[in-house]
C-alpha cells in the first residue's frame, strides 16, 4: 500500500490525483486516457475526490479537474484518518466495557466473592460463565436461599444455569421440597440437547445452596442476613481439600435424595 493509500485514497482516487500534479487542469476524458482510470469510473472517483475537497472543478465546458495542493491534501487525509480512528477508539472503549461487564470475574488461586442478588444481572452472568467452565461435570444444590425467592428471580439463574451448560457434561441437581412447593416442577425442564445427562432429586431439606464443578471448584451462596428472600452474593472456593468436602457432601446428600419424576 502507497503513503497515500493508507492515508485513505484508493488505487483509482490516487492515480487521478497524481495524474492532476502533472498534467495540470484536465477533463474527465483526458484524466482517463492518462490515469489509466477506466471511463466507466472515472467520474464516480473524481466525484469523490471533489467531495472529499482533494480536487476542485473549473466551470469551462467541458468541465475541467484541478488539483488542490499536496500540503493541503494530506491534511485534509490525515484529518479524516483521525476522525475514523477516534470513531474506532469510542467504540472499541464501549465493546470493553461491555465485555468487562459481562466477564466472569476472574478467581484467585485460593477463591473470590462475586456480590449479586437473586436474578441479578450480574449474577446470571456470572453463573453463566461459572457453569460454561464445566467439562465433565456439575453438581448443584437448589436451596436457601431460594426456596423464599420469587418464581422470576429463580427462573432467571436457572436459565442462565442451563445457558451455561456445554451439552457433553453431566448435570446433578439436588431441589429441596420448598423449592418445589413454591415452583412449577417444569422449572427444571430442560431440551435434551442441552446436556448429555440432566438428573434431578429431591430432598426434604437443603441447608445451603451450593455447587461444584469438575470436582476443581465449589461455590455457596451467601444468605443476606436481614432479607431470608435473597442473597448477598456467592463465595467461590478452589481449595481443593474444601472442594473435595463440598463433593463427598453432595454424594451423601444425593444418595439420600429420590428422582424428581418418581
Amino acid at each position: 500500500m502507497t503513503n497515500l493509500g493508507e492515508l485513505g485514497l484508493s488505487s483509482y482516487e490516487e492515480q487521478v490525483y497524481r495524474t492532476l500534479l502533472v498534467t495540470g487542469a484536465a477533463t474527465a476524458t483526458d484524466l482517463s486516457d492518462a490515469s489509466g482510470v477506466p471511463k466507466g469510473r472515472i467520474y464516480d472517483v473524481l466525484n469523490s475526490l471533489n467531495a472529499r475537497q482533494l480536487i476542485r472543478t473549473q466551470t469551462t465546458d467541458p468541465t475541467r479537474y484541478v488539483a488542490e495542493q499536496p500540503d493541503t491534501v494530506v491534511d485534509r487525509l490525515l484529518a479524516e484518518r483521525i476522525a475514523e480512528l477516534q470513531q474506532e477508539l469510542a467504540r472499541y472503549r464501549d465493546v470493553a466495557g461491555s465485555v468487562r461487564s459481562n466477564l466472569l470475574p476472574a478467581l484467585p488461586s485460593e477463591g473470590s466473592i462475586w456480590l449479586g442478588t437473586l436474578g441479578s444481572q450480574e449474577m446470571q452472568t456470572a453463573l453463566e460463565e461459572h457453569i460454561r467452565t464445566a467439562t465433565e461435570s456439575v453438581r448443584a444444590t437448589v436451596g436457601p436461599p431460594y426456596e423464599s425467592a420469587s418464581w422470576e428471580s429463580l427462573k432467571q439463574e436457572v436459565d442462565a444455569f442451563f445457558a451455561g451448560a456445554q451439552p457433553d457434561i453431566s448435570v446433578s441437581i439436588l431441589v429441596s421440597e420448598q423449592v418445589l412447593e413454591t415452583n412449577p416442577e417444569t422449572l427444571f425442564e430442560v431440551p435434551e440437547e442441552q446436556a448429555a445427562e440432566v438428573r434431578i432429586k429431591v430432598l426434604p431439606e437443603i441447608p445451603v445452596s451450593f455447587d461444584v464443578i469438575d470436582q476443581t471448584v465449589t461455590t455457596i451462596d451467601i444468605p443476606h442476613p436481614q432479607m431470608g428472600t435473597d442473597r448477598i452474593g456467592v463465595v467461590a472456593v478452589t481449595d481443593s481439600d474444601i472442594v473435595d468436602e463440598f463433593e463427598r457432601q453432595f454424594q451423601e446428600l444425593w444418595d439420600e435424595a429420590v428422582p424428581l419424576l418418581e
